[in-house]
């Protein structure tokens, strides 16, 4: 990834990027900062963690499928021998 831009925003203050993505500091109660952000509808939005986990099920189905892919690949070359 790129380097860590940190930047101090307000209550109200936004941060712009690139051409249309914004994010804005809506709420600030104790150690919880409320974010609104406005993006197109084809970029997808996710809380870390949900991001994280989505990652690792993608993950997952990618061994899965290689899996099955290597053994459909076994039985053809047994069948063919």
């Amino acid at each position: 990834g790129g380097s860590l831009l940190i930047l101090t925003r307000k209550v109200g203050e936004a941060v712009s990027i690139g051409d249309d993505i914004q994010i804005s500091v809506v709420e600030i109660k104790g150690t919880q900062v409320k974010l609104g952000i406005r993006a197109p509808k084809d970029v997808e939005v996710h809380r870390e963690e949900i991001y994280l986990k989505i990652q690792e099920e993608n993950r997952r189905a990618a061994l899965v499928s290689k899996d099955s892919l290597g053994a459909a690949q076994d039985l053809m070359l047994k069948k063919n021998s």
